[in-house]
């Protein structure tokens, strides 16, 4: 087996990317990514039924997104492919025909409706419901006879009569009893492989040297144990990561605001606040710290520090965490991914297309949000004219006062400079002309301007929509 590291994301295709698939993901990634090893991308599909190539493009999507791109797998190939299961039949073959050949697997040709028989009889008798070996000892010609005479079969593993020892970078040691495992199938009748077997081969002959996964298939592993010895094949290293729990410590679902990773970019958030949030579920580097970009983690990854403790997956937390991702940014940086979504709301407006009006109003109204979708209804308040309608607003633009203050301002407005202090000039000499301060004047010009009294600064606000429209407005 190769020294260099070569770790892999297996995901099944029968749904969307979760935060759980994605989290694997992304400490497989991080571990390739700071040894200067390789990530492996392998689509396990033998679930024909269920898989679909929907699921499969979305999951290649989700990866792309999250940036977390693959050395070896669908569309970049490899030298260990194929990389979906489902094209890997003939290889799962060869490898039950060498467990068949060194007499670590043998033919199975119970029916199932006699085991479903043995399978009552023992419970009913509170005994294991482990396969009885009937099969395990047929003379070879036996096998052979059967076989020609076009007897269905399953091949099942003998079980050594020994103990199995993990010593799991994340669990410790784990321990397996002789007597908890029956001989178990690897080739169905069908001759589909089972879902153990196919893992063993594929990580095997994918040369994988760390498995890094979620605790949920640490139960798999005394099965998997089994068969790379069968092999003779040397075990990769395991890293059971815990699970992650919502809030309330329940088994993380949608209910806990957990969705499709594929959703959270359509929500507006950002990629690397979504890395930085999955990293910390389950993992630390042993600070307090909390806000880290890609390069930042890639440095600080390690195995050992992913915690047995279960992650909790807070949304709160991933929304502030993406507004302090999102604030960090720069104008230039923030600015191509917010206008998509200014675009979608407001398609026909024809000042997002002019850079000047589009940065002002980004710099304007970046530090209110908390994600990019939080920028289009407070662009909307600035670029839609609309007249007030919660009750604080119209008391303070109905006033006999605040007419007198917009006419005034408006005249103002039509002569000063069109800069920071011209507008503040021109709102003093208005407010004096009105004989308006403090919330009569300066809420009350913003209620006018925008439809309510509540918003971005006003000056910027001033700045954004130009002297034509602030008084067309005004006069309104």
């Amino acid at each position: 087996m190769s020294q260099q590291v070569r770790v892999r994301f297996a995901p099944s295709p029968t749904g969307y990317l979760h935060v759980g698939g994605a989290r694997t993901a992304l400490f497989n990634w991080l571990y390739a990514r700071k040894t200067g090893g390789t990530f492996v991308l392998r689509i396990e599909d033998t679930d024909v039924e269920r898989s679909t190539q929907e699921s499969v493009d979305g999951l290649l999507r989700d990866m792309k997104w999250l940036g977390m791109t693959w050395d070896e797998g669908p569309e970049v190939g490899g030298p260990h492919g194929p990389y979906y299961q489902s094209q890997r039949l003939e290889i799962y073959q060869k490898y039950a025909r060498r467990l068949l050949d060194n007499g670590a697997a043998y033919p199975c040709f119970c029916k199932e409706e006699e085991l479903e028989a043995k399978r009552q009889k023992a419970e009913e008798e509170h005994r294991s419901l482990h396969y009885d070996g009937t099969c395990r000892s047929l003379a070879k010609e036996e096998v052979e006879r059967r076989i020609a005479a076009g007897e269905t079969y399953v091949v099942r593993v003998r079980v050594p009569e020994k103990d199995y020892v993990l010593e799991d970078l994340v669990r410790g040691r784990v321990e397996w009893k002789s007597e908890t495992l029956g001989d178990f199938i690897v080739l169905r009748s069908s001759g589909m492989p089972v879902y153990n077997f196919c893992v063993v081969v594929d990580d095997a002959d994918m040369e994988i040297t760390h498995v890094v996964r979620a605790e949920e298939h640490l139960t798999n592993t005394h099965r998997q144990l089994i068969l790379y010895e069968a092999l003779g094949i040397k075990p990769p290293i395991f890293a059971h990561a815990s699970l992650i729990l919502g809030e309330d410590k329940s088994k993380l679902s949608k209910r806990h605001g957990a969705t499709a990773v594929g959703q959270y970019a359509e929500d507006g958030f950002l990629r690397e606040a979504m890395i930085n949030f999955l990293a910390l579920l389950g993992w630390n580097d042993g600070t307090d710290r909390e806000i880290y970009n890609v390069a930042e983690l890639t440095e600080c990854f390690s195995l050992e520090r992913i915690s047995k403790s279960p992650g909790v997956f807070d949304h709160n937390k991933l929304i502030w965490m993406n507004g302090q991702h999102l604030r960090a940014l720069t104008v230039d940086q923030l600015l191509p991914l917010v206008l998509p979504f200014l675009k979608k709301a407001m398609p026909d407006d024809a000042r997002l297309d002019n850079p000047e009006v589009l940065r002002k109003l980004v710099e304007l109204i970046q530090i209110k949000m908390n994600t990019l979708l939080d920028a289009v209804p407070v662009a909307e308040s600035i670029l839609r004219a609309s007249q007030p309608e919660d009750e604080e607003s119209i008391a303070l633009v109905s006033t006999e006062k605040s007419k007198v203050l917009f006419a005034a301002l408006a005249k103002e407005f039509t002569t000063c400079e069109w800069v920071k202090d011209g507008y503040n000039a021109a709102i003093k000499a208005a407010g004096k002309t009105a004989e308006a301060k403090g919330k009569d004047l300066f809420m009350a010009i913003r209620a006018r301007i925008t439809g309510s009294c509540h918003g971005p600064e006003l000056v910027g606000i001033l700045d954004v929509l130009g002297r034509e429209e602030v008084i067309k407005r005004l006069n309104s």
